[in-house]
């Protein structure tokens, strides 16, 4: 039995999946939606609790802001044993075809943040794993509820408040990415360097165009139900991934 330093969990307690989002209090959110569930730890950003879904054991950790930290909480769950994480999080977006409230399914990640520059060469792609991804696509179509469901490219950003220097919002968009966050490109680069897979599905909450920006609400009912629906997506990927892997 090993200790992981920082998030504080054991290996006795790992699980083959993972959830994570950024948010310690949407941890415990979807914590709720487990059956026999305990809380394991409460470190720094990082809560985790134990669980299981229709009888697969499974993780939840809160991974806190910003690719830095949360690459620390992939790293130390993929050392204690998770084979398979999910994001569930939030993104701002690009088109009006896909406002506050819709979901996007991440299939990979522009790394234009600062962390996995750090781990591997620039020409390195942050890619989700395809059964994961797909699993989630499918598992959100599933899911009741209003908005947009789509699967494509997301970027990875480290700044959240602008500065004097220009994000190219406005090239992403031309170039066919859907959506903005903080964490994906770290979880899809440690996830592909560490031999697990992984996947994300943010529920967006504002535009980040600024030809579409409005003032910025993420708490609303429209996004609390989008999460709500994510969170029941990333728990129905779990169920379909473990089904098809106990097929094989």
């Amino acid at each position: 039995m090993t200790l992981m330093p920082i998030l504080q969990i054991h290996t006795e307690d790992a699980a083959d999946y993972a959830i994570v989002c950024g948010d310690p209090k949407r941890a415990e959110l979807i914590s709720r939606k487990l059956e026999h569930v305990r809380e394991l730890a409460f470190s720094r950003e990082y809560r985790t609790f134990a669980g299981e879904i229709q009888g697969v054991r499974v993780l939840v950790t809160s991974h806190g802001v910003g690719s830095a930290g949360a690459a620390v909480c992939f790293e130390e769950l993929i050392r204690a044993g998770v084979k398979t994480l999910i994001r569930v999080g939030t993104a701002g977006s690009y088109s009006a075809d896909h406002p506050a409230g819709s979901l996007i399914v991440s299939s990979a990640a522009v790394r234009a943040e600062g962390l996995t520059r750090q781990l591997v060469p620039d020409g390195y792609p942050a890619v989700g794993d395809s059964d994961v991804v797909n699993a989630l696509y499918a598992a959100a179509l599933e899911t009741e509820g209003d908005g947009v469901v789509k699967k494509g490219m997301t970027v990875s950003l480290d700044v959240f408040f602008s500065g004097v220097v220009d994000v190219p919002h406005r090239q992403y968009k031309q170039a066919g990415v859907l959506a903005v966050e903080m964490e994906i490109a770290a979880l899809y680069v440690v996830a592909s360097l560490r031999g697990a897979r992984a996947g994300a599905i943010v529920a967006l909450d504002g535009y980040a165009d600024s030809d579409l920006a409005a003032e910025y609400d993420p708490h609303t009912d429209v996004v609390a139900k989008a999460v709500e629906r994510e969170i029941n997506a990333a728990l129905g990927a779990v169920v379909k991934l473990a089904a098809s892997a106990q097929a094989r």
